[in-house]
């Protein structure tokens, strides 16, 4: 919260929040609220965009996903301008354009779970072309005040500095380029010459799947890294109701006992209990970081996301270091 405020109160004119589950205690509310009333104080415009436009009682069935319970009566007792984004998927996305110059992005939800029991990652990025591109993804989002058919923002690399190393990012957006997303995923696991370490949630997009089970059964890259075993559990039982998912079971165990995946065993999900999952959404491919919202699944196609693809051999050295952590944190316990 304090990195959080600090960026907050170095904006001069705008601050435009996305934000998927948003319900802090009275502590660090009161912490937000301050550094957000200094700054609506000083001129700066601030607007809310969040996934909330859901019936009380989902289609779960038909595909709907349940907004976050509390996050539209939280954003709303704020005080400021606020869109709830409807959608049959997940307005997913959680991240702040500064001033068109900086973005705050990454896995991490705006709860106190989020911020104190989860696994997560961030990134602080100063770049008012890369701002550019999340500016002109909220705005479709607060126009539309619907995230289907948004995100099909064309976007290239851009030049970026980190630990004193010149960088690239390039960064996506679906559901506009969800297919696109998948595609690129796909062909730089392909394309890895050293290394693919993973450190995420769940793995359950069936075209990774078979990208990295090719990629373990030819033997020339290093394959390893941290999941959560508890939620792929129930990963497993989704997809054992579905005969065309089946094959991932077999295929997934496979790529666990070949990489000698960590799992991490966290709390099994309820709405109103203690979330502490291994969150992140990262894949390290050689000297290149991918990250953000996206978790590594077919539903993030369809949701509103953000996927960043860094290449930095610093960064990239920062989250190994960040992995080889985790690993060993859950190792003990892992089996």
């Amino acid at each position: 919260m304090a990195r959080l405020t600090a960026f907050i109160r170095s904006a001069k004119a705008t601050l435009d929040i996305a934000v998927y589950d948003m319900r802090f205690s009275d502590s660090l509310r009161a912490q937000l609220a301050a550094a957000l009333t200094e700054r609506a104080e000083a001129g700066v415009q601030i607007r809310f965009c969040f996934d909330g436009d859901k019936p009380a009682r989902p289609d779960v069935a038909g595909g709907q996903d349940p907004a976050p319970a509390g996050t539209s009566a939280f954003v709303q007792s704020l005080g400021y301008p606020w869109r709830r984004i409807a959608g049959l998927k997940l307005m997913h996305s959680k991240f702040i354009v500064r001033d068109r110059q900086s973005i705050w992005t990454g896995s991490t939800n705006m709860t106190d779970d989020a911020f104190t029991l989860m696994e997560n990652n961030i990134l602080q990025i100063d770049s008012a072309p890369l701002a550019e591109y999340y500016a002109a993804d909220f705005e479709e989002l607060w126009e539309k005040e619907n995230f289907e058919h948004t995100g099909n923002i064309q976007t290239g690399k851009i030049s970026l500095e980190f630990s004193g190393q010149p960088a690239e990012a390039r960064v996506l957006f679906s559901p506009g380029c969800g297919a696109e997303i998948d595609s690129e995923i796909a062909r730089r696991v392909r394309a890895a010459q050293r290394r693919i370490r993973i450190c995420s949630l769940l793995i359950n997009s069936g075209t990774l799947i078979g990208e990295l089970s090719n990629l373990l059964r030819a033997g020339k890259v290093a394959v390893d890294g941290i999941y959560d075993r508890t939620q792929m559990a129930e990963v497993y039982v989704q997809w054992q109701a579905v005969p065309q998912n089946q094959w991932k079971i077999p295929a997934l165990h496979e790529i666990i006992a070949r990489a000698g995946l960590i799992g991490k065993d966290s709390t099994p999900y309820t709405p109103t209990g203690h979330h502490d999952f291994m969150h992140n959404k990262v894949l390290l491919i050689d000297n290149t970081v991918v990250t953000g919202s996206y978790n590594f699944s077919r539903s993030a196609e369809f949701n509103a996301e953000n996927i960043l693809f860094i290449e930095s051999a610093s960064l990239a050295k920062a989250y190994s270091v960040y992995i080889d952590h985790l690993k060993s944190k859950y190792g003990a316990s892992s089996s």
